[in-house]
């Protein structure tokens, strides 16, 4: 696990509260739901202080008049209060459930978005189990947080206010001595907060990493099975769920000693209210009745003070949720469109809808359709590097001072050692990082003044390790153009000679293919990848290893259809069968980040260089196992 990810579960031990009112501010878009919310807390804590003085009044009027105190009117304020109480108790869940399920569904959202800008960089240092905690459990966690605890939060304060105010109206002296336990309190509550605090922390930081640990067990339980480290891995399991239960133990530990404290403070108060009001009450000093009420509103005083103080505790355990929430959806791009671009946008998106297709830009006359939505031209004629260096982080320099040019219609294929830069020089075409130092262009211009959007949608990419989604075969091959035709997708798949295994499946285009494709074998979720990418029409075409997965007689008519795509079309191919480079336009050795040889297939053998040993070693390799497979 990376450094960045641990830091990035230190945290200081307080609590936020400029965190809280940010989480708090994404709920105000559902006012009408709080504002009802609002009143419904107000008119339960009216409710609960209401019965203690309709208790008083009673209490007070039967030692008044006897048998003829009014009952009716008693009966009936205990009713009323009642039913209001049932309604607001109904209100606040039906508002309460209503925000938490929108609010978790909105910041869902709006993390899943995030994860859709971010660039490749951002995910090389984060668990994909991590990410999904994000936008699971610590979206779930929140959204209840603010939901039910603005709910507590409101109903505890005003009823606190009510209780305070009821006391000192009652007997302002005797009201005093119950408040004098509020400092006490106020002290146990400060001790406990920083220790809670961290030990939840620690909770979801543990819980994180178990779920990046199943990920990474789930999507790698072939090799751990091929190599027999079901005991190993299970033992690593076990320590990070020890670790978990002994943090969740610690966390458990504190709750239960900060909860009977505050009760013990509440039931404090309250034999302080009967000891001095009873006192009172017998010098007749003070009513039965407000005596009563009281030892009643003594005893409900700390009610909602204990309810808040769990609000609190489950805002302190919430807040590692926050912080990680908020942190990914404040999180921005490295790799976006600058300001100048996002105007050239703007302006170019109102043209487009106030002008005709001609119009006279700069004194010229220009078709707008041939325009990028940047302004820029959409033809991409050339993509060139100009003294490129690249470094992964603080990591050590992949490319150093790389330079080339590359001109439409031509294919440049990229041979060499691993890890000397080959897949970093086609990333960088595509733009998923961007050069450390030095520029790359597009027909002269660099390409961070281009619209990241538009550049990235002319990309046409065939990687080594296929990705298909759940669902059909064809819904997988049009997920390169959308408004593609069921023609225009069976036409993209004869291209490819992936027609015949299609239509060999039981339901043809209609095959469902399985999560990532495993209903397929790996040589045909190739074949529906090289589909998919011709479908889109790119300008760009990039093949990284795309047919180390594809027997030799299906590469080569494969071969045949990418000699018409790539017309055209500036393409980059990396390949370790070198058999499959030879018509490329020019051939590029790359080594620890450097061109070591450039030239096509025929210079370069004729050099007798590296790539000559490459080839040459290959094809007796290629020729010994033709010879072995014949007898």
């Amino acid at each position: 696990m990376s450094s960045s990810f641990q830091q990035e579960d230190e945290f200081k031990a307080r609590l936020d509260t400029g965190l809280w009112l940010k989480l708090f501010r994404r709920a105000l878009h559902l006012k009408r739901y709080l504002y009802p919310l609002f009143f419904a807390a107000i008119l339960i804590a009216s409710c609960d202080a209401a019965f203690a003085h309709i208790t008083r009044w009673a209490i007070d009027g039967v030692v008044r008049d006897g048998l003829k105190a009014n009952f009716t009117g008693y009966i009936s304020a205990y009713l009323a209060a009642t039913l209001l109480l049932c309604g607001g108790v109904w209100l606040f869940i039906e508002l309460a459930g209503n925000i938490s399920n929108r609010l978790a569904h909105d910041i869902r959202r709006d993390g899943f978005d995030k994860l859709q800008e971010l660039e490749f960089g951002f995910y090389d240092t984060r668990p994909v189990g991590w990410l999904i905690t994000r936008l699971t459990s610590d979206c779930d966690r929140l959204a209840r947080i603010i939901a039910w605890g603005f709910l507590d939060i409101v109903w505890g304060t005003s009823y606190v206010v009510m209780i305070a105010a009821s006391l000192l109206l009652m007997n302002w002296k005797l009201g005093l001595i119950v408040l004098a336990v509020l400092p006490p309190l106020a002290l146990v509550s400060k001790m406990f907060q920083r220790k809670m605090l961290l030990s939840a922390r620690e909770v979801r930081k543990f819980n994180s990493q178990i779920t990046a640990s199943y990920n990474e067990s789930i999507q790698g339980v072939r090799t751990t099975k091929t190599l027999v480290r079901e005991q190993e891995n299970l033992a690593e399991f076990e320590q990070l769920s020890s670790q978990m239960f002994a943090a969740a133990v610690t966390n458990a530990r504190q709750s239960a000693l900060y909860y009977p404290i505050v009760m013990t403070l509440g039931s404090l108060a309250a034999g302080l209210a009967l000891w001095r009001g009873g006192w009172l009450a017998l010098n007749d000093a003070l009513s039965l009745g407000t005596l009563v009420a009281f030892i009643q509103f003594a005893g409900q005083f700390f009610n909602p003070i204990n309810q808040m103080a769990r609000i609190l505790t489950e805002m302190q355990g919430a807040q590692a949720a926050g912080e990680r929430v908020m942190g990914l959806l404040a999180t921005e791009p490295k790799i976006k469109d600058s300001p100048a671009v996002k105007q050239r946008l703007a302006e170019t998106a109102s043209r487009r809808a106030t002008q005709p297709a001609l119009s006279v830009i700069e004194g010229m006359t220009i078709d707008t359709r041939t325009l990028a939505p940047d302004g820029g031209p959409h033809a991409i004629d050339r993509i060139e590097f100009r003294d490129v260096t690249f470094r992964y982080e603080n990591g050590p320099v992949v490319l150093d001072r790389f330079s080339l040019t590359v001109n439409a219609g031509e294919t440049i294929a990229l041979v060499g050692p691993s890890g000397g830069g080959k897949s970093t020089i086609v990333s960088l075409v595509g733009r998923f990082y961007e050069p450390t130092e030095g520029q790359v262009l597009i027909n002269g211009v660099d390409y961070r003044e281009r619209s990241l959007a538009w550049f990235q949608g002319q990309l046409g990419i065939v990687l080594q390790t296929p990705h298909l989604f759940k669902g059909t075969v064809r819904e997988n091959i049009r997920y390169g153009r959308l408004d593609a035709t069921d023609l225009e997708v069976e036409a993209a798949a004869r291209l490819v000679n992936a027609h015949g295994f299609i239509s060999a499946l039981d339901q043809g285009y209609e095959t469902e293919v399985g999560e990532n494709g495993n209903r397929l074998s790996t040589g045909q979720k190739q074949l529906v990848s090289f589909a998919r990418a011709l479908l889109a029409d790119p300008q760009l075409f990039v093949m990284d290893e795309a047919t180390s997965s594809i027997d030799t007689e299906t590469e080569q008519l494969i071969q045949r259809g990418l000699e018409t795509v790539f017309h055209g079309r500036i393409s980059f191919v990396i390949a370790h069968r070198l058999s499959t480079i030879r018509r490329a336009s020019r051939i590029l050795v790359i080594s620890k980040g450097k061109i070591e040889e450039s030239g096509t297939h025929e210079e370069l053998l004729a050099r007798r260089g590296h790539y000559h040993a490459l080839y040459t070693s290959q094809f007796r390799r290629e020729r010994e196992a033709d010879v072995i497979a014949g007898g």
